[in-house]
């Protein structure tokens, strides 16, 4: 592929998307890129972006209503109860105190709030604790999100009954490199969550966390994986390497990478949301505003799940440097 990044972009704005071939070209590049050239990307994946969503940065944010204890294995997470982390533990928290926490991001210009649970999915008394919160988050105004795990068809129609416009999960990596991140339970298991949110009419939010050890091979396979679904909106995560997890000795990404990663999911996933999410204190530190400028169109903002995230003014405050309209 010896187009220019600009050259790319148009091709795609005229109604050309990228073939799977054509994307493991550009991913081959785009792992290359350095100096000038990471400019050039970055900048033409902004025009996709900004000819989708002109102007705009979604912004949404989450409670980690239920923590710790999880009977998954995967590698990064400090909530599993296979690693040894000094992760907070408690039960489904109050009702009162997810609405506060919705109530206080919606202040602090969040447009979506989700419930966030630890575990391979929820029943029983928590989940109809998640109906009456799902319901709750509505009726403030916002648009009610939730991440509870791996569900079935009923139980996706019943949130959306309750109120509930977008259901998240994501895959994590590609499925070729599953197997060396989780064993505990299938890929086809979160793929199968994944199309059951769809033909509930659900908004999906699936993404995935990088980082890993994975190559620039296995991002645009997921990437691609992702397209093929058809999923809404794309969450991205940097690993943030927490003690007691098998990664914890792993390097926090470079900013550099970072922003060739989503500038990669921009150029093959431009009609879809891409929101900068876990781990972009660890890995943009002072150099935060530049993950506004490389192809993303949404950030969450506050704190992720068993992490710290930056200050939702000082958020703010970028978008209205860069003109950006939060929504």
């Amino acid at each position: 592929m010896s187009e220019g990044y600009q050259d790319i972009a148009g091709r795609i704005l005229s109604g050309r998307p990228l073939t799977d071939d054509e994307a493991y070209a550009l991913g081959l590049r785009v792992a290359q890129a350095r100096g000038e050239e990471i400019l050039a990307l970055t900048a033409a994946a902004n025009q996709l972006k900004e000819a989708r969503f002109p102007g705009t940065m979604s912004l949404c944010s989450i409670v980690n209503a239920k923590s710790g204890r999880c009977s998954e294995d995967c590698k990064f997470c400090a909530q599993s109860a296979h690693h040894d982390t000094s992760c907070n533990q408690y039960p489904f928290i109050d009702l009162q105190k997810i609405l506060a926490a919705a109530s206080a991001m919606r202040q602090a210009g969040a447009g979506r709030f989700a419930v966030v649970t630890s575990g391979k999915g929820l029943t029983g008394q928590d989940f109809e604790l998640l109906l009456q919160a799902i319901r709750g988050i509505r009726d403030l105004g916002l648009a009610a999100d939730a991440s509870v795990g791996i569900l079935d068809l009923e139980q996706l129609q019943a949130l959306k009954n309750a109120g509930l416009l977008a259901y998240h999960h994501n895959l994590e990596t590609a499925r070729s490199f599953f197997p060396q991140v989780c064993t505990s339970h299938a890929y086809d298991e979160d793929v199968a969550t994944v199309r059951a949110a769809l033909d509930a009419g659900l908004h999906v939010c699936c993404g995935g966390l990088f980082g890993l050890g994975e190559g620039w091979g296995h991002r645009v396979e997921l990437a691609l994986e992702l397209r093929e679904l058809g999923v809404h909106s794309v969450p991205v995560n940097f690993l943030t390497p927490i003690p007691g997890t098998p990664y914890e000795h792993r390097e926090v990404m470079p900013p550099e990478e970072a922003l060739r990663i989503v500038a990669l999911l921009r150029f093959i996933l431009p009609e879809k949301h891409i929101r900068i999410c876990g781990g972009r204190p660890a890995v943009f530190g002072s150099r935060r505003a530049e993950a506004l400028t490389c192809g993303a169109s949404g950030l969450m903002i506050g704190d992720y799940l068993t992490t710290r995230g930056e200050a939702a003014a000082s958020d703010l405050d970028d978008l209205g440097r860069l003109g950006l309209k939060p929504e």
